[in-house]
Order: structure tokens, then C-alpha cells, then sequence
């Protein structure tokens, strides 16, 4: 897991051409999802980190978006009923 606040812009699009993050998420709510996601282009910078793998952030126990990733988050959620 990777913070925001320590890459800068630079580092990180290096980081997302090289395949090195794949996923980012919020960790004050414990979601991740896709780069891409329009739910998570609108986090604070301070609140975003990166993951490259979704094993990686279920791993940290974050949740996958119920946006971006409805399968993983449909048997995240049917995995608590």
C-alpha cells in the first residue's frame, strides 16, 4: 500500500505506466477501486492510497467499490448475509 501524499505527481503516473499500481482506494472508509473510478477521482489526496493488486487490498481489509467493481462487490457483500 501506497500513500498519495508521499509520490509525487511524476513518481506516480511512472508507477501506473510501469504496472505497478493498479488500484487505489480510501483509507478512512476502507474502499479500492479502479484507477478509472468516478467515485475515486473525487477523494482527498490525503485519503487516497495505492495498491497493485486486489489481493493486496483485501489483504488490508478494504472493501472493492460497489461503483467501479460491482462483482467483487456483490460477493464481498453476499459473503456478510
Amino acid at each position: 500500500m501506497i500513500s498519495h501524499s508521499e509520490l509525487s505527481d511524476k513518481d506516480l503516473r511512472s508507477k501506473i505506466k510501469q504496472q505497478e499500481i493498479c488500484f487505489a482506494g480510501n483509507r478512512k472508509l476502507k474502499i479500492y477501486g479502479t484507477l478509472a473510478c468516478k467515485s475515486g477521482k473525487k477523494m482527498k489526496r490525503e485519503n487516497r492510497v495505492f495498491f497493485h493488486a486486489k489481493d493486496e487490498a483485501l489483504a488490508k481489509n478494504f472493501r472493492p467499490c460497489g461503483h467501479c467493481m460491482k462483482v467483487n462487490y456483490k460477493k464481498w457483500k453476499d459473503g456478510f448475509i
